[in-house]
């Protein structure tokens, strides 16, 4: 169709022509509402945007010669992050003659490692760097399945918490009156 004409039918019927593949012959039109297909493709962005995650790396440290209780600890901060579908760096920090003996560090990263075996796997393995020896842990599953996961369950608590407050509402009863006496 001539461009004249092209052009004509767009003020017609009050739209724009846009031109779509300007590198093909030959080259391809389309007549639209301009403005109203930038904010739709404004709101496709912005709505992809809400649902992509970012990746952190959290970070934890601990000691070599570390209490059972403190390690219990430590170790449900790397459950909840590898929960949350969030990468975590262990770092085991040695300090005087702890220095000398590394396979201390390397068997408390193994154990943590097989204690979370079912939250996450070693992606990076325990190697030493100067004082520090470090280990990166990833989880099984993706951050974005995380984040959907965490919305039902908050979904179900609310919808769980609604239906005992309504079921609270119906188990207070009036109290009965009683006869007049006569």
């Amino acid at each position: 169709m001539p461009l004249a004409k092209a052009l004509e039918l767009a003020q017609e019927y009050d739209l724009d022509l846009v031109e779509v593949a300007a590198n093909a012959r030959p080259p391809v039109c389309k007549l639209m509402d301009y403005g109203k297909f930038k904010y739709e493709s404004a709101m496709k962005a912005r709505e992809a945007r809400k649902n992509q995650a970012h990746t952190v790396i959290k970070e934890m440290k601990l000691r070599p010669k570390i209490d059972p209780h403190d390690y219990d600890t430590k170790k449900g901060h790397v459950v909840r992050f590898l929960k949350q579908g969030d990468k975590v760096k262990i770092t085991i920090m040695f300090r005087g003659r702890e220095q000398s003996r590394p396979e201390l560090g390397f068997r408390l990263l193994q154990r943590l490692a097989e204690d979370v075996q079912d939250l996450g796997f070693i992606e990076s393995n325990p190697k030493q760097d100067g004082r520090n020896m470090i280990m990166v842990l990833g989880p099984h599953k993706k951050k974005t399945e995380a984040m959907a996961e965490a919305r039902e369950a908050q979904a179900a608590r609310k919808a769980e918490r609604q239906g005992l407050a309504h079921e609270s509402e119906q188990d207070v009863e009036e109290p009965a009156e009683e006869p007049a006496e006569a």
